[in-house]
């Protein structure tokens, strides 16, 4: 009966917890006016991305020269590029580009985190030391410096090359967030109650330890899509990001600067958009942080 008591205790108590902390959050979430307009801001641009039919039925690779660099206007919201393109259907689809690298990217710099964090903070020893080595040399190159310098490499550089580059540029600080959490929760008193028990490692990690230590990865995933986004941005600016014939933002503010003066709002509208997008994926996590913490409240 005490050992079966013991074994529920265990087993229900970091559920109970994480649960608990979860709705806290949602319930501190659902009343946080900033929260809400940045969340559905992201689900805009991200419904904007999956389906851009939704927001336009022009071809944004229908182009007329003799409309080149038309003003915006009643028919035509966002005017239209050098090359006489719909500037409103070229920024809507530029949303597909921009928001899939920054969801890619985080998803898979989140997947290395927790494998590699997960081993070095619950093990220990020689691997915490050689998995903390390999993330120093990581993190030592500079991320933006890095991926162009890596970048020049591919000869085409389209969204897998532009995603890998960034996804494993991108995984030290999140690695370093796992580890130092389940440094922390490994030694609570459920798992020592559970290892006691005969749970293995695995069912350690995954039921008891990894439920309580991934909020503060969340928060930084959270925030770290919009940085992404900026970083595709910036790269294809420079030149080394995206090639055409893709379309994004970044792309889209390189082919503009040549041409502020004359034409305007070829660099405003896919400024505008992207500036928003990152702005909302920061104000989500800084929301999510105050909510999830506390001490913050």
């Amino acid at each position: 009966m005490s050992e079966r008591l013991a074994t529920e205790v265990a087993e229900d108590e970091p559920s109970g917890r994480q649960a608990s902390l979860w709705s806290d959050a949602w319930r501190e979430l659902r009343h946080d006016k900033i929260f809400v307009i940045a969340a559905l801001v992201v689900l805009v641009f991200v419904t904007m991305a999956a389906f851009p039919r939704l927001f336009t039925s022009a071809d944004p690779r229908q182009c007329d020269l003799s409309r080149s660099l038309g003003r915006p206007s009643a028919d035509h919201w966002f005017g239209f590029d050098l090359l006489g393109c719909d500037y409103y259907a070229q920024v809507i689809h530029g949303a597909r580009a921009s928001i899939t690298i920054g969801i890619v990217v985080t998803i898979s710099a989140l997947v290395i985190a927790i494998l590699l964090g997960s081993l070095a903070g619950y093990y220990g020893g020689i691997l915490d030391a050689l998995i903390a080595r390999f993330t120093d040399i990581i993190f030592g190159l500079p991320f933006i410096l890095g991926a162009i310098v890596i970048l020049t490499v591919f000869e085409t550089r389209g969204l897998p090359q532009v995603s890998f580059v960034l996804a494993v540029l991108g995984w030290t600080t999140m690695t370093r967030l796992v580890r130092s959490s389940v440094l922390s929760a490994r030694d609570n008193d459920y798992v020592v109650a559970a290892r006691a028990l005969g749970a293995g490692d695995l069912r350690l990690l995954w039921r008891h330890i990894l439920p309580n230590a991934l909020a503060p990865v969340i928060v930084y995933a959270t925030i770290y899509v919009g940085i992404v986004i900026a970083a595709e941005a910036t790269l294809s600016f420079l030149g080394v990001g995206l090639q055409l014939p893709a379309i994004s933002w970044g792309l889209m503010i390189s082919d503009a600067q040549y041409r502020i003066a004359e034409a305007p709002h070829l660099l405003f509208f896919p400024g505008l958009l992207l500036s928003l997008t990152v702005l909302s994926f920061i104000l989500m996590g800084d929301a999510l942080r105050d909510a999830l913490d506390p001490k913050l409240r």
